[in-house]
């Protein structure tokens, strides 16, 4: 009986020690674990610090296009020669024609007049002045008239002013048409004249230039009155009747 309690108290102290052991050894294991991650926790290079990164704007997914060169009507330097502009350039105002540069004003010694009386318009005298001369002349304004021994000339019929100065080449004749009285006879200081002095204006048209005229008259004269009055000398014959 003693042997038997003596191998059951061996087996039972084997027992203990075996599970000692093991315990041991889960122990051991435990901590190399917890020591392995704290080394390894402990030699694991920290982090690094992030720094700030500053949001820039969005950029354009194309690049800005450069600014055209403004247009100055230069050419843009581009390193090659610039072409000369097609564009022609503006033609120079035309002299004036050898004929006109040596134009003189019409007036008594290069120009012959003649008084005619018309029959339409009634109590109308038509003025025509030929240029005798051998450059052009230019009828300037309107015929000073001078019936008799008037102190004064008529009036002239402003809407008849024509658009150009009346100029007459060699040969060419200028007209101007005199109102010699009322047609309705409502005309005051009616008299009878027989004689008639034409003189001529200069470019500013209130100037006497040169010498005048003495058209014969019908031996008869002409009944004029205070509604006598003249037009501006015209380039023709049509235009100096209208008024």
């Amino acid at each position: 009986m003693s042997g038997i309690r003596t191998s059951r108290t061996r087996f039972l102290t084997a027992a203990a020690g075996v599970a000692i052991a093991a315990l041991s050894l889960s122990a051991c294991n435990d901590d190399a674990a917890d020591a392995g991650g704290k080394g390894a926790a402990a030699n694991s290079p920290a982090p690094a610090a992030t720094a700030p990164t500053a949001t820039a704007p969005a950029a354009s997914t194309a690049a800005p296009a450069a600014p055209a060169p403004a247009q100055t009507g230069a050419p843009a330097a581009t390193g090659a020669p610039a072409k000369p502009s097609a564009k022609a350039p503006t033609a120079a105002p035309k002299p004036p024609a050898a004929a006109d540069s040596k134009a003189v004003t019409c007036e008594g010694s290069v120009t012959r007049t003649v008084a005619a009386p018309l029959t339409r318009p009634v109590n109308h005298l038509l003025l025509t002045v030929t240029n005798t001369g051998s450059a052009p002349c230019h009828l300037y304004g309107y015929p000073a008239v001078r019936f008799g021994e008037a102190q004064s000339v008529p009036p002239v019929i402003e809407d008849s002013k024509p658009q150009a100065v009346v100029t007459l080449k060699p040969g060419e004749s200028g007209y101007a048409s005199v109102n010699l009285s009322a047609a309705d006879g409502s005309g005051g200081h009616g008299h009878t004249e027989t004689t008639l002095a034409v003189y001529f204006s200069g470019p500013s048209g209130n100037e006497s230039v040169g010498a005048g005229s003495n058209p014969a008259l019908p031996a008869k004269g002409f009944y004029i009155d205070d509604s006598l009055k003249v037009t501006y000398w015209q380039q023709s014959m049509d235009d100096a009747v209208t008024w």
